[in-house]
């Protein structure tokens, strides 16, 4: 990445953090509260706190859309084997080992318990569990579950903003560990930008939003990025 182009992208999304736009995916940061206000792996009923830690008043395009329902198919796996997903959650949020055995694992985790579900249920017409659908739904999870480390991961949008920024050494595939390393980079760099962190917590309301550290603010300025260089 070149820092001459990082500069010129921030300062586009000072721009729109201070436009009639900014507002546009604000709602993630509600999402994001009220996952860390639910969410207990150690709650009794785990498809039930699930639910409910997965919720919001303004979309659900995040966990459930036209043909993907990875929610749906998460709660149906709960009903089988409750505490084995403990424990595959577990694993996923697990920070002392490496992140991308841990978003594997966990894909290989929802293959095999697909192949239970559907042996339990054989007139179901399920043939996807919807978590091997480019990590999208894995940094969902880890995206609410720690905040300052993670955010929400679209693999075409991340390669075109690396385009944007000058990286020359695009990835070919799926790599989320790099995707983690660059995210966190960006992130440090916005926190030296005052100016734009100003802008941000000004969109912010402290009764609905999650006020830490948040990479969101990384996926909202590369969504934006992305934008509005589609045309370029």
């Amino acid at each position: 990445m070149q820092v001459t182009k990082i500069q010129e992208s921030f300062q586009a999304y000072r721009k729109f953090l201070s436009g009639p736009d900014a507002h546009e995916r604000i709602y993630l940061w509600e999402i994001q509260q009220h996952f860390q206000d639910n969410w207990d792996l150690d709650a009794e009923d785990l498809a039930e706190m699930y639910d409910r830690s997965l919720q919001s008043k303004h979309t659900r395009r995040h966990w459930r859309r036209e043909n993907y329902e990875p929610k749906q198919m998460m709660l149906g796996f709960m009903s089988l084997e409750d505490n084995y997903l403990r424990q595959v959650f577990k694993d996923l949020f697990n920070e002392r080992t490496e992140i991308s055995g841990r978003v594997d694992r966990f894909v290989f985790h929802c293959d095999q318990l697909l192949q239970e579900y559907k042996r339990k249920h054989p007139r179901s017409i399920d043939n996807n569990h919807y978590h091997d659908d480019g990590y999208q739904m894995i940094s969902f999870y880890l995206a609410m579950r720690y905040p300052a480390e993670y955010t929400l991961y679209e693999g075409p949008a991340f390669v075109r903003l690396l385009e944007i920024l000058g990286t020359r050494n695009l990835p070919q595939f799926d790599d989320f560990e790099r995707f983690c390393k660059i995210s966190r980079t960006l992130f440090k760099l916005m926190q030296k930008e005052e100016d734009l962190l100003a802008l941000h917590r000004a969109r912010l309301d402290e009764e609905r939003h999650y006020m830490e550290d948040s990479l969101l603010l990384v996926y909202d300025y590369y969504q934006f990025t992305v934008g509005s260089n589609s045309q370029k």
